[in-house]
């Protein structure tokens, strides 16, 4: 996970989770292949049902296979949730590290673009997004803190940009950057409540348009 410093540059260096909060797959190629079906298939599943009310044997009816099978991928319900939640987390964790490797950006533009590739991302994956934001308290408490610790990662990036563009008089001054984050964090994330594809809305025009408003809300004269 990209663990940027708090000095306002929005940068940093990966940090990785321990070795045990990853399942490595069963082995190469086919392993590999059945280890990400069972991935989308509890997605699905916790999707439709819910994390609490789905069952393991929900998970393997998915796929067509027997509950025992399945024991050969995955150690519990539990484990196979936070596989899902820390792939989600690799996935946005990529995004993050691809903003931060842009040179040349303003505070500002590289905020925008951070909130643009994400919302999109949110667009593209609304189960996934929707598991990570309502069961992660179903974790164990060890589990848990992980997965909240690596969204802390994100918060700290936009809080800093948000102050270097404070102190570069873009931003006005007596707004709370932590606050400020929550409020940005609650437009981004909020679309996955709302937004449905195959509308007339593309990702790409959702995002955008998520980006004007906050950045609007951003710069507004108080």
């Amino acid at each position: 996970m990209v663990e940027p410093k708090a000095s306002g540059r929005g940068t940093g260096r990966a940090r990785k989770s321990p070795a045990k909060a990853r399942r490595a797959p069963a082995n190469k190629g086919t392993g590999a292949r059945r280890d990400q079906e069972v991935l989308e298939a509890a997605t699905k599943v916790f999707h439709a049902r819910g994390y609490a009310d789905a069952s393991v044997q929900d998970i393997a009816d998915e796929l067509g296979i027997l509950k025992g099978s399945l024991y050969h991928y995955i150690d519990s319900k539990e484990e196979l949730l936070f596989r899902l939640l820390d792939e989600s987390h690799q996935e946005v964790a990529a995004i993050l590290e691809e903003v931060l490797a842009i040179e040349g950006l303003e505070p500002l533009e590289r905020l925008r673009l951070y909130v643009t590739r994400q919302v999109e991302y949110t667009s593209k994956n609304l189960a996934k997004m929707a598991i990570y934001y309502h069961d992660v308290d179903q974790l164990s408490e060890e589990r848990r803190k992980e997965v909240l610790r690596n969204r802390r990662t994100h918060e700290r990036f936009v809080a800093s940009l948000i102050a270097e563009a404070q102190e570069r008089g873009e931003v006005p001054a007596d707004l709370d950057p932590a606050l400020t984050t929550n409020y940005l964090f609650g437009s981004m994330i909020w679309v996955y409540r709302w937004y449905r594809p195959g509308g007339k809305l593309r990702p790409q025009q959702v995002a955008a348009t998520c980006a004007d408003f906050i950045m609007g809300g951003l710069t507004a004269p108080r």
